[in-house]
């Protein structure tokens, strides 16, 4: 949960990529503040991740993980 937590504060740190997330999973900016630490919310932020390899790569390298690990944490959160 801590990584899906990490990619979800590198996903915001760009206003850009975060209005994509909010309009791609219709989450408001209240159900972000609310709910970020829910497995689905995290799961559903890596999954828009997933969906656009580019932004998957980059959360991968600046949060010190492999690609194929935030693969495995989404997986991994929605089986909770």
């Amino acid at each position: 949960m801590a990584l899906a937590l990490r990619a979800l504060a590198w996903t915001l740190g760009d206003s850009d990529r975060a209005y994509r997330l909010l309009a791609l999973t219709g989450l408001s900016p209240e159900d972000l503040r609310s709910r970020a630490s829910e497995p689905a919310v995290l799961a559903a932020t890596l999954c828009f991740l997933e969906n656009h390899e580019p932004d998957l790569i980059a959360c991968a390298k600046a949060i010190g993980a492999a690609p194929a690990d935030l693969i495995a944490a989404r997986r991994c959160l929605e089986t909770r």
